[in-house]
């Protein structure tokens, strides 16, 4: 491990040099790239100094101890060797995890897309819950969250809603919330009190850079028309909703949240630069779902991954069979419990896939 470190130092050196380059400076992608590098390497190379100095330290307590003679400083010695131990193998897994190869998505911000699945009316109103919850959650971590469309259900909450997250380490974060979500209560519009069970699909996307996805726009069709919905006299009369068909694929995309036509259509554009991006990756996932079961975070779209019950007040991940029953809070956006028991299921699949090698 100690070559791998050394290794580590000399390319954060050479990153250090190279971000203050002009040339690189000049070159947009390449500094970004740089920069993200640097940002990774200074967390390791951090941990990496705190290990090499507690090394120290118990090299040093442990030759203090076999030439001291004083009773004082052998009963320190043994304590500085006490608490070094103690430190040291906690600090090891932490340094074995961060040389594991990150994904390269995880620094990237994410468009969130919530349908509607079964149960109808039921089904759009915990869509709205699910916006509610990820909105709740996302304002928590500090991170800007920015509408972008959507189609609301006749008995309220949501057919679909479309929406951007923007922050550190949003879909490292927010991946493993893809999948189907149902939930189990006694729906507004029963009136015989009988409970229900409704799904609704969540669906994180990366979002791509332009250099990520080079869009042809001979190859997208752009629509304009009135937006639909709250707004005043400007947006439900002036064509500045804004729809774009990219003909090779079919997938569509589209913005009316913004007065502005030209805000609509970059808006629309992201949106479907993450799509075609999403489109690729998933590719890539299920190619390396074949070499290996990567769990939580493949974004089986089919998947059913949790399960809201409300008459037991309880919240169930299928994936790594984990149930909290605390549905209140969860619902109200406090879903950072099951995300840290998710990534430590993943985290510690991958310290135990890396083992061999480190």
């Amino acid at each position: 491990m100690i070559e791998k470190l050394q290794i580590i130092q000399q390319r954060f050196d050479e990153v250090s040099d190279l971000i203050i380059q002009p040339d690189v400076i000049t070159d947009q992608k390449r500094y970004i790239q740089l920069n993200k590098e640097y940002k990774d390497l200074s967390v390791m190379v951090e941990k990496m100094n705190q290990y090499k100095t507690l090394l120290s330290n118990l090299e040093e307590a442990e030759l203090l101890l076999k030439e001291e003679q004083d009773e004082e400083m052998i009963a320190m010695a043994k304590m500085e060797i006490d608490s070094a131990k103690e430190k040291l193998p906690k600090l090891e897994e932490d340094i074995k995890f961060l040389l594991i190869p990150k994904d390269p998505e995880d620094a990237k911000n994410v468009v969130v897309e919530i349908r509607a699945g079964t149960g109808g009316d039921e089904a759009s109103i915990f869509a709205g819950d699910l916006y509610r919850m990820y909105t709740k959650y996302c304002q928590a971590q500090n991170w800007q969250v920015s509408f972008v469309d959507s189609s609301e259900g006749t008995a309220g909450g949501f057919k679909e809603v479309i929406f951007e997250v923007s922050g550190e380490d949003v879909y490292g974060t927010l991946k493993y919330e893809s999948g189907v979500h149902r939930v189990q209560r006694v729906p507004q519009t029963e009136t015989q009190g009988r409970v229900h069970t409704s799904a609704a699909t969540v669906m994180v996307l990366p979002e791509a850079e332009e250099f990520d996805v080079e869009i042809d726009m001979n190859e997208v069709r752009v629509d304009y028309f009135c937006s639909s919905g709250p707004g005043g006299q400007s947006v439900n009369t002036t064509y500045s909703a804004v729809r774009l068909t990219h003909e090779p694929t079919g997938i569509v995309a589209q913005c009316q949240d913004q007065k502005s036509q030209h805000k609509n259509k970059d808006k629309a554009l992201k949106v479907l630069r993450s799509r075609l991006y999403e489109l690729e990756l998933s590719k890539k996932l299920a190619l390396d779902s074949e070499k290996r079961n990567t769990l939580v975070s493949s974004g089986d779209r089919s998947a059913k991954i949790r399960t809201y019950n409300y008459p037991q007040g309880r919240v169930t991940d299928h994936r790594i069979g984990l149930t909290l029953y605390d549905l209140p809070n969860v619902i109200n956006g406090d879903v950072q419990k099951l995300i840290d028991e998710l990534q430590l299921h993943q985290n510690t699949e991958k310290l135990k896939e890396a083992g061999e090698v480190l």
